[in-house]
């Protein structure tokens, strides 16, 4: 590990930085100005840097004059890091190892092959030559940015065994060279060990998160991941740090979707992440690729030769070399009661239990996959001789179903909880190869699994999880009466989903009693939600000691909303005093939301004065936006006066919103020199609104340089609202060169929004061909939408096949609004065809709303038969909606049984999403009210 800081204090390290940059300022016979320029920053920035009574510059700052000057960037940051004495400067505090150190295997890279006599070690497994591809050029460009002192993270996308992994590793051995550790989160759980050690993660550290579905999709705490790696990432203190991960497309979709209006966002902290930091892995190599393995083979690489003699018509060599066709040929040749076995593994994954599979749940589950006359000629030893077949190894050193040994829990010492449930499996346990998870999550996507599925997980499955998330399926299916038992089995080893969910139904069906005992359940298991919503109970049963206890207990566990959630019940029912009491606990617990909301209930029914009591306690406790915001409400209601005299108060607080309202106050009446005053006071504080003040008012004045200097400076600060704002102010006043750079700066920082709205700009004036050149760069760098709404401006403007043409490459950008809206366009131009054509592309790159929407309004048109054609290509495309559209459809006609049939069809693929399920609910229950078996029949009445 190398150690740039060794031997300087951070006097010695901060002038030696400035020696460093005044030299090369020299030898590139720059002015501090000239410098400023090529390293578009201002030029008050550029000078204070060089100079020794101003402080330490930003990271980004020596990052940038670095490039500028060509010195190498990270002796330098290493440098700025011991100025300005940050915790990076210790890297062997944080996890990890140094990269040389690791074996690729131990991150998870396939094994491609054993040694020479095939009795290889993992250790010793040869890897196959690299073939580099299109996404390995962006990985070393990511790399090469760690390097230089700036932290990317980027999420491999693709299907299972393309290489994702593989590539990874590549793009950091320069990074070994340079001294680089990497840390591979994975003990106890891989989201406990991420969540627990981020925040310990030192600079030159290449964070790894193969397979960020067990990090970022954690039920539990893949939120609090992905705002550590966002807090990680933009902590340029603790920088350059370099974050990769691997996805399969399905969770990528998952994490990035937008939620149904109305609907949970359990996602929101994950997508953001993720916005402009997804890398698409193609499935196949392509000419060029092959081409180069082609060279390698003929060189001597025996692997890469025995892969292409099999995967070149195919382009497949990645799956090959991970022995995912042998895998699947055994998959689909394999004994009956292989392939059964095979088939229960496969639908418990895609349903949602866990990697390890208890081998007496496969051995039960596998019966009702079985035709009978397989099942009749079954011997005694059927179950040993099918695990046998399924452990021998195919290319790769990969077998179908592996048996796995779980690692041992580690806990720290002490007793554990009386209460705590043990979730191991007493028997053997296997893991299904993720080659063949991945191709029956597609091939058996439709089919909802056999009563033996059911019953082997109900007698044999004990982790919460597993069962919770077989509970939903079952629901979503409709399969009821599996649902009841499952959820019953769920709460009987601790699941507080199931405990909530059946408290719920009791305290809706007026069983107190049994619902408080349900819910208490919930809480001993650990619940903060189910200490809520027994606070809400005694709260309404006027038990108001106990509530608030319950409350206080809530807070202790880490729900901090429940405090100021009973201070709104109070404040509600009168009890103005104990309200006042609650809401103060809250803020002293950090919410001082809840004093907010107080002074807003206060204000709204015209107690002024004790709105602004509560307001003075807030700001008595450090926050001054309630306030501020008390001060908005009486300016929006006319009382000008009032609200000065709040915002002062706000003011004189150091609140930067007030400050800034007070200036505008003030330029308004005239008053520029005070305005100005206020708005710097303001900046001081952190208010990016009132440094873009300032920019226009240098702007206006003819202080172009200044302008662009305070706009530089909100840069360097996080914001590049100025940056933007800045760049569309000169596009209307005709420099566009200068408009364009500004624009460009902006999105290399993270903002593309600024060239998408230039690209706006241009087409509504004719100039089409820059206007598609900023919107491609806007797109490149993550705005899409830019291209979608250029592409709607042509298909106004009549011109049809530049609109499409902008469409589709939205489209390969990630995003198929604008086909969409082209399709909805032309239905409603009367052009059919060509919206269907537009409906289907949408389908090809994975959304079926055009179709859907299509069938929706041919059938309010009275077209039927167009109708149930589009929404029978949706369903076709995976669209659960659709089916039950079509459905609906054939009911009205009266064909009642196509529509139990289509009903059918759709409720055991399970639901798109919850809403859907519950928007058609009642469809279901009007034919069958106890239920469908897993067979699809009709359930008999049950209790």
């Amino acid at each position: 590990m190398h150690d740039e800081q060794a031997g300087h204090t951070p006097d010695s390290a901060l002038s030696e930085l400035r020696r460093r940059l005044s030299d090369g300022l020299a030898r590139a016979r720059l002015t501090k100005t000239q410098l400023a320029t090529r390293a578009e920053m201002g030029r008050t920035v550029v000078s204070n840097a060089f100079s020794p009574s101003k402080p330490v510059p930003s990271a980004e700052t020596v990052a940038a004059l670095a490039d500028a000057l060509r010195l190498p960037a990270g002796e330098l940051l290493a440098l700025r890091r011991t100025a300005a004495q940050d915790p990076g400067t210790i890297p062997a505090d944080g996890p990890g190892r140094p990269i040389d150190q690791w074996d690729p295997h131990a991150l998870e890279v396939h094994p491609a092959g054993g040694t020479q006599d095939g009795t290889g070690s993992p250790g010793q497994r040869p890897l196959p030559g690299y073939v580099p591809r299109e996404h390995d050029r962006i990985l070393t460009e990511a790399a090469r940015d760690a390097v230089a002192g700036h932290s990317r993270m980027l999420v491999l996308v693709g299907s299972s065994s393309t290489g994702k992994t593989r590539a990874c590793w590549e793009a950091v051995q320069p990074l070994a060279e340079q001294g680089w550790r990497l840390w591979h989160p994975f003990d106890p759980t891989r989201a406990e060990a991420a969540l627990e050690d981020l925040a310990r993660v030192a600079h030159r550290t290449v964070v790894w998160l193969n397979e960020a579905q067990h990090y970022l999709g954690d039920r539990e705490v893949g939120e609090r991941i992905a705002a550590a790696l966002h807090g990680l990432l933009s902590a340029s203190e603790r920088g350059p740090v370099l974050v990769l991960g691997t996805l399969w497309p399905e969770y990528a979709a998952r994490y990035t979707a937008l939620p149904a209006p109305g609907g949970p966002d359990p996602h929101s902290r994950v997508r953001e992440l993720m916005s402009g930091r997804t890398l698409t892995v193609p499935d196949t190599f392509d000419a060029q690729a092959l081409a180069t393995a082609a060279v390698l083979a003929r060189d001597g690489d025996r692997l890469l030769a025995d892969a292409l003699t099999r995967a070149r018509a195919s382009g497949r060599v990645a799956q090959d070399l991970a022995g995912a066709p042998e895998l699947l040929t055994r998959y689909q040749h394999a004994t009956p009661a292989a392939k059964a076995i095979l088939e229960a593994a496969i639908d418990a994954r895609r349903l949602g239990v866990r990697l390890h599979l208890p081998q007496a749940f496969l051995t039960d589950a596998a019966a009702d996959y079985l035709h009978d006359s397989d099942w009749n000629q079954l011997t005694d030893d059927w179950a040993e001789k099918a695990y046998a077949e399924l452990a021998e190894q195919v290319h790769g050193k990969h077998t179908p179903l592996s048996r796995i040994t779980p690692r041992p829990q580690r806990r720290p010492p002490g007793p554990s909880p009386d209460n705590a449930p043990s979730h191991c499996p007493t028997g053997p346990v296997f893991r299904l190869a993720d080659y063949l998870e991945q191709h029956g999550r597609t091939t058996r996507r439709y089919l909802c699994p056999p009563a033996s599925f059911w019953h082997a997980a109900y007698a044999h499955l004990t982790h919460p999880d597993d069962l919770d998330n077989l509970t939903m399926a079952a629901e979503t299916r409709y399969r009821l009466q599996w649902a009841y038992h499952l959820r019953h089995r769920a709460a009987e080893h601790g699941s507080t989903n199931a405990l909530q969910h059946l408290a719920e139904i009791r305290e809706e069906a007026r069983d107190r009693e049994d619902a408080e005992n349900l819910y208490q359940q919930a809480v001993d298991r650990g619940s903060t939600d189910a200490l809520w919503r027994l606070a809400v109970m005694r709260e309404e049963a006027g038990d108001r000691e106990s509530a608030e206890d319950l409350a206080r207990q809530a807070v202790d566990r880490g729900s901090t909303d429940a405090l100021w959630r009973l201070a709104v019940m109070r404040e509600k029912a009168g009890d103005r005093e104990s309200a006042e009491d609650l809401a103060r606990q809250a803020a002293d617990h950090g919410k001082s939301f809840a004093l907010y909301r107080l002074a807003v209930m206060r204000e709204e029914v015209g107690d002024r004065e004790s709105a602004e009591d509560v307001a003075q306690q807030a700001a008595d406790r450090g926050s001054t936006n309630v306030l501020y915001r008390l001060a908005v409400m009486r300016e929006e209601a006319g009382d000008v006066e009032s609200a000065k005299n709040l915002y002062w108060q706000a003011a004189d607080r150091g609140n930067a919103g007030a400050l800034y309202r007070l200036a505008v106050m003030r330029e308004k009446a005239g008053d520029r020199e005070s305005a100005k005053n206020l708005y710097r006071q303001a900046v001081d504080h952190g208010s990016t609104d009132a440094l873009w003040r300032l920019v226009v008012m240098r702007e206006e004045a003819g202080d172009r340089e200044g302008a662009e200097g305070l706009a530089r400076q909100a840069t360097d600060h996080g914001s590049t609202s100025a940056l933007h704002r800045l760049a569309l102010l000169r596009e209307k006043t005709g420099d566009r060169e200068s408009a364009e750079g500004l624009a460009r700066t902006a999105a290399d920082h993270g903002n593309p929004g600024a060239l998408y709205h230039l690209a706006v700009m241009r087409e509504g004036v004719g100039d089409r061909e820059s206007a598609e050149g900023l919107a491609r760069s806007a797109a490149d760098h993550g705005e899409s939408f830019a291209l979608y709404r250029l592409a709607v401006m042509r298909e106004e403007a009549g011109d049809r096949e530049s609109a499409e043409g902008l469409a589709r490459q939205a489209a390969d950008h990630g995003s198929t609004n604008a086909l969409y809206r082209l399709a909805v366009m032309r239905e409603e131009a009367g052009d059919v065809e060509s919206a269907e054509g537009l409906a289907r592309q949408t389908a090809d790159h994975g959304s079926t709303d055009a179709l859907y929407h299509l069938a929706v309004m041919r059938e309010g048109a009275g077209d039927r038969e167009s109708a149930e054609g589009l929404a029978r290509q949706a369903a076709d495309h995976g669209s659960t909606n659709a089916l039950y559209r079509l459905a609906e459809m054939r009911e009205k006609a009266g064909e009642i049984k196509g529509a139990e049939d289509l009903y059918r069809q759709a409720a055991n693929r399970g639901a798109d999403n919850l809403w859907v399920y519950i928007a058609h609910t009642g469809a279901l229950a009007e034919r069958w009210p106890n239920g469908l078996d897993p067979d699809g029949t009709p359930t008999p009445p049950w209790k």
